[in-house]
């Protein structure tokens, strides 16, 4: 199985339970693996035949800049529901972090798989 990957895509977000988190937008910082199979790509050499990871990266750009979650489990879930639907991908793994959320913690979030990993 190939991966293709996005690492620590930051994104602004108003996200969080507590009043002052509610305030302002903080960043979110997202890492994603995603299985696709990258002979075709290879034998073609056309964007076309990729998972193209600009179009992943604005997508989630764009949602996540737009939302408004309590939870980053919420915001983990519809992203990787968003990447499965729109961009065929078939096993994830998603790991969402919010730096200087927790004091004395570089960052704190959670991480999911969806899907069937084929190896």
């Amino acid at each position: 199985m190939d991966i293709v990957f996005i690492e620590a895509l930051r994104i602004d977000a108003l996200i969080g339970i507590y009043d002052w988190e509610r305030r302002a937008r903080q960043p979110v910082v997202l890492d994603l693996e995603m299985a696709f199979d990258n002979r075709v790509p290879a034998a073609t050499d056309r964007i076309e035949s990729t998972l193209d990871y600009k179009a992943v990266s604005k997508r989630l750009i764009g949602f996540v800049g737009a939302s408004d979650f309590a939870l980053v489990e919420t915001l983990a879930e519809r992203c990787a529901e968003i990447v499965m639907k729109e961009f065929a991908v078939t096993w994830l793994r998603l790991r969402i972090a919010k730096p200087g959320a927790v004091r004395g913690a570089q960052s704190v979030g959670v991480q999911i798989e969806r899907g069937r990993r084929d190896d």
